[in-house]
């Protein structure tokens, strides 16, 4: 049963963060994502339809997510627990001057509080008890630093990952958004731009959280990932495949074709005598620049080839080379 001050009821504890994931207080970024992506892929709305349990599961999987993949609001978990987006927005408060983080806005109306300290004591009942920092902004608290009752509400990230095909050209994703006030799951069609690389962030504006004041919505962010391709490896917006070229053309010259991104083929001329490992700059053929114009470079890499099963006349062949070329370094 909730407990009750005052005449009123208060929430349920919530469990913490590391333990929705399953990972320890110390993880790294990557245990994080991994732990996220697993989990979220357990229970996810689309595979668990109709399952409540599913759906309160990834939405406190999500928000738990939310928190520990950012730096600056896991450091603030870290600090005051579940309170911690309160705590930031006293801060911000006190710093602007009681003025609020969005300095000159007009507030529809007002909380006030003394200091932090009111945070962890009295007003709010303690670090972990009582209505905590929620409970303070929503009733008003003794005179001080004004909060700005427009804040915004917490940004939402949502990872996905896109081939580099996808990348090369952009692509979309249908984003389902677990809708906190029961019902079904809102479906989000988001626009992925051409040239994303890894770790980018695409920003949809006002899909995020709601904010516990009545203010506008947080955003939401598709924090990319970029598959791993069986052909291709990209550093930045260039990109590199090995070419196989067979013995006789890396040593005499010739042409080759070189695979795109595109699908197509390019004619790559071979000049006499390459020698394996080299890179042949292909101008232009790369991955798109991000937000701006023009490409970045396609490196074909020769990889030779030696030719194998030899008959007679090519063993034969290959054996007057040696010859000439023990010749040739006898004279020299």
């Amino acid at each position: 049963m909730p407990s009750r001050r005052g005449g009123k009821a208060m929430a349920t504890t919530k469990r913490d963060f590391y333990d929705v994931l399953g990972i320890k207080r110390g993880a790294s970024d990557k245990d994080i994502r991994q732990a996220y992506r697993r989990l979220a892929r357990k229970y996810h709305p689309d595979l668990n339809p109709n399952d409540k349990a599913a759906e309160e599961s990834f939405k406190e999987i999500s928000s738990a997510y939310e928190v520990l993949s950012d730096k600056e609001k896991r450091a603030k978990y870290d600090r005051y627990g579940h309170d911690w987006a309160f705590a930031e927005q006293a801060e911000a408060a006190r710093a602007a001057g009681g003025g609020g983080p969005r300095g000159g806005a007009n507030y529809s109306r007002t909380y006030d509080f003394s200091d932090l300290n009111d945070l962890f004591g009295g007003a709010s009942g303690g670090f972990g008890g009582g209505g905590g920092f929620e409970d303070l902004f929503r009733r008003g608290g003794r005179g001080g630093a004004r909060v700005d009752a427009n804040i915004p509400g917490q940004d939402i990230e949502q990872p996905t990952t896109v081939s580099l095909e996808e990348a090369f050209s952009g692509t979309t994703r249908l984003i389902s958004m677990v809708n906190p006030e029961g019902g079904a799951p809102r479906r989000i069609e988001v626009k992925i731009p051409a040239g994303v690389r890894e770790g980018s962030r695409v920003r949809v504006a006002s899909e995020g959280a709601a904010s516990p004041f009545g203010g506008p919505k947080g955003d939401l962010y598709l924090v990319i990932s970029i598959a791993a391709h069986k052909a291709f490896e990209r550093d930045g917006d260039d990109l590199t495949i090995k070419l196989p070229i067979p013995l006789h053309v890396a040593m005499l010259g010739g042409e080759a074709d070189v695979p795109t991104l595109k699908g197509t083929k390019l004619k790559l001329s071979i000049a006499p005598e390459t020698q394996n490992g080299r890179k042949i700059r292909l101008r232009g053929q790369g991955m798109p620049h991000l937000g701006g114009s023009g490409h970045g470079d396609l490196f074909a890499e020769v990889n030779v080839v030696l030719p194998t099963h030899l008959n007679d006349e090519e063993k034969q062949l290959f054996q007057r080379l040696a010859e000439l070329r023990g010749q040739a370094g006898t004279e020299g």
